[in-house]
């Protein structure tokens, strides 16, 4: 069986006002996002007919552009209808991640902070499946998020992501699929790749947004939604502990919605009534509308 990596995908880019197929060559060598990485980004998906509030992940990666010191040049509107032209160049097949980037061309002051007048933008998307929700094992990393104070963390920077990626690594190579990522005052703040929940007796929890993780919007959503449906949902700091004292853990981001967790640490979980849920009325929220 010949297996497609994710860069060979079906991909079209909007960059420099028109669209290109593939994956487009943009920075150079002498690049300020290339070799100091003033680059922001954000993800919507499309799947199903649909684009589940992607005016909002078209707002967020201005929001975030701005708080790296860039300047955002495409108003969230537009990068909304940008991405509801390229949709008509996929089957709809795949479902189709839908990736807005701002990144600065050239050093500001000293040549460390980008120059907010070279800031560039282009808008990629490309099939890429969404994982069964089968679920996905994590354990503690080793390594922490860092605060505001210390990193970017109120954007959605590339240069977040590497400490995201070790953390992944490390787990896997431990045989897990995923890390539990804590803060630097060790309460557990997302996994390395979205957002976290627990169970217990009913009673939703997941961590209070504190400034060291993203705190997405598909969470929020999850969260309104099950507000909605009549159940607790508390924002509140946790420990490793609480999550391996609950009785079900599931996740939540962009990539695929609302996903199990099977196993924290050495504790096995089944996929819970309240993921099913929590998945089931995001789907239902999601087609209520018109498809895009």
């Amino acid at each position: 069986m010949t297996v497609v990596r994710e860069v060979d995908s079906a991909t079209w880019t909007f960059v420099d006002g028109d669209w290109h197929e593939g994956n487009v060559p943009l920075i150079g060598p002498r690049s300020h996002a290339m070799w100091l990485g003033s680059t922001v980004f954000d993800g919507a998906r499309w799947f199903e007919g649909i684009a589940p509030d992607l005016d909002l992940h078209a707002a967020r990666v201005n929001r975030s552009a701005a708080n790296l010191g860039l300047k955002p040049t495409v108003a969230a509107d537009e990068i909304t209808a940008l991405a509801k032209d390229g949709f008509k160049k996929f089957n709809g097949k795949t479902a189709v991640y839908v990736r807005p980037m701002y990144w600065g061309e050239r050093g500001g002051y000293m040549g460390v902070p980008a120059d907010p007048e070279s800031t560039r933008f282009c808008l990629c998307l490309y099939e890429s499946p969404m994982i069964e929700p089968t679920g996905f094992s994590v354990t503690v990393s080793p390594f922490r998020r860092p605060t505001y104070e210390t990193a970017p963390t109120n954007a959605k920077a590339g240069c977040l992501y590497p400490n995201n990626g070790r953390a992944i690594m490390e787990a896997r190579s431990r045989g897990y699929d995923n890390a539990l990522v804590l803060d630097m005052l060790g309460n557990v703040a997302e996994t390395g790749s979205s957002n976290i929940f627990m169970v217990k007796d009913g009673v939703v929890f997941t961590p209070a947004p504190n400034g060291t993780f993203l705190s997405g919007i598909t969470r929020s959503r999850v969260i309104e939604l099950l507000r909605a449906d009549g159940l607790e949902v508390v924002e509140k700091t946790l420990s490793v502990k609480d999550f391996l004292e609950a009785d079900e853990v599931f996740s939540s981001g962009n990539h695929s919605k609302v996903v199990p967790v099977k196993r924290v640490e050495n504790r096995d979980f089944q996929a819970g009534p309240v993921a099913k849920k929590a998945r089931a009325l995001y789907w239902e929220w999601a087609h209520s509308g018109l498809p895009v």
